[in-house]
């Protein structure tokens, strides 16, 4: 077997820095949008409350809005706020589809629309039921709606500039036609000032946790990115089975007895013919038939362990238990000769497959120093498999198997050739061979 190495370019730090904002970017057109969802339903529920409320109960809608105009209003208002907001719903949904966002002016234009609303109605219902009354209903407190909501922008500022137009509307609403603003002359100045400075506060208190969330959004796509890059990394080395045991494992360094098939995969003669090559043609090769094969392989279930230069070594049943091992590993054998007699008539370099599968217990689990560990499988089972596949060499064959292997196979294996007991390097007692055709 020919042992080669290569090494790998490393990552781009400015394409991992783009990947990430990228990343955080559309995290935060998420949580916008579903922002604007949560407007357009909160709108549409108040219009429905408010249709409800003037068919089944008129009096109330009379005492709210002694005036007719003012209820038509209400029913301008709020269509027009959901047509608004469905607007910027499908600009944010196009942003998020070409991967742009949304320009920050834009932002506060909608924030200042939005929160102005509740000025609207309350200025409306003042004309209606006079200042004292509608202060004192519920309008104002719409303005928490718009508060809360603007946590989903993560955005510091614009929770605060929302909390601000709140504050300064709620409280120029308030002020306007009073005699004076003398607080001796005029105590409810006090009391309109105050409410205003806690809506204030409550927009900048929104922003804070706004703030909070986009760290943790943050550092949740950070630790989603570097977990990816390693398993990209890595599973260019091993199989992504093996890359998603790991990554459960962590550092841990559990190791369990399995009940698998291992296969040995070999070019027969290949180190010879490769010395009349040049090391890309080498490269070029087998790479192309280890695609070839490995696609084959993780088809029927099993995973590539290590390559080992012009081979390497699989498994069935680990690190993911199965029941049929032996018979994946069989079929996939079979196909794996196939593909190979098929890819070799359209080659100028015909490579001859030598494959050995043994059946029994072996150790697997992270195996190394404390520095370096790889999921690896140790075992007689692994070394019985290597030594079976050398024997192809001997019976010019492709295919060979144990008699573990053929009983658990089943029909998989039924037309398996008998080769006696022969002699296997290594042990002290012939061992049964099969050979698969």
């Amino acid at each position: 077997m020919q042992i080669s190495g290569a090494g790998k370019a490393g990552e781009d730090p400015a394409g991992a820095s783009a990947e990430f904002n990228q990343a955080l970017m559309r995290q935060t057109l998420n949580t916008e949008l579903l922002r604007v969802k949560a407007l357009i339903a909160t709108a549409a529920l108040f219009l429905l409350i408010s249709g409800s409320t003037d068919i089944f109960a008129p009096e109330i809608v009379k005492w709210i809005w002694p005036s007719r105009i003012g209820v038509l209003a209400i029913y301008t208002i709020l269509p027009s706020f959901i047509a608004f907001e469905t607007l910027v719903l499908f600009r944010i949904k196009a942003d998020i589809r070409h991967g742009r966002d949304v320009p920050v002016v834009w932002r506060y234009v909608s924030a200042l629309v939005e929160t102005s609303l509740p000025t609207l109605v309350l200025v409306l219902q003042i004309e209606g039921i006079g200042p004292e009354k509608a202060l004192g209903f519920g309008t104002p407190l719409v303005y928490f709606i718009f508060i809360i909501l603007s946590t989903l922008r993560l955005d510091f500022w614009l929770s605060s500039f929302t909390g601000l137009v709140a504050a300064a509307e709620l409280l120029t609403v308030a002020l306007v036609n009073r005699p004076t603003i003398d607080v001796s002359q005029n105590p409810e100045i006090y009391y309109h000032g105050e409410r205003s400075f806690i809506i204030l506060l409550c927009g900048i208190l929104a922003g804070a946790v706004g703030v909070q969330l986009r760290r943790q959004f943050a550092a949740s796509i950070e630790a989603a990115s570097a977990r990816d890059r390693v398993t990209d990394l890595f599973g260019q080395h091993v199989s992504p089975q093996v890359v998603e045991r790991l990554m459960k494992e962590g550092t841990a360094e559990a190791r369990d007895i399995r009940h698998v098939a291992v296969m040995f995969v070999d070019f027969r003669g290949f180190t010879a013919a490769s010395r009349s090559k040049t090391p890309q043609e080498v490269v070029d090769r087998l790479d192309g038939a280890f695609a070839v094969l490995v696609e084959i392989l993780e088809r029927h279930g099993g995973i590539v362990n290590k390559f080992l230069g012009d081979g390497f070594l699989a498994l069935f049943g680990a690190p993911f238990e199965s029941q049929d091992a032996a018979a994946q590993a069989v079929e996939a054998a079979r196909e794996m000769v196939a593909a190979m007699q098929r890819v070799n008539t359209a080659s100028s370099w015909p490579l001859r497959i030598g494959i050995g599968i043994h059946l029994g217990e072996v150790v697997a689990g992270s195996i190394g120093s404390p520095r370096r560990k790889e999921y690896t499988v140790i075992g007689d089972t692994v070394n019985f498999a290597s030594r079976l596949e050398a024997l192809n060499k001997e019976f010019d064959s492709q295919l060979l198997i144990s008699a573990e292997v053929r009983q658990a196979a089943g029909d998989g294996a039924r037309d398996a050739v008998f080769h006696g007991e022969v002699a296997v390097r290594g042990y002290d007692r012939p061992f049964e061979v099969w050979q698969l055709q």
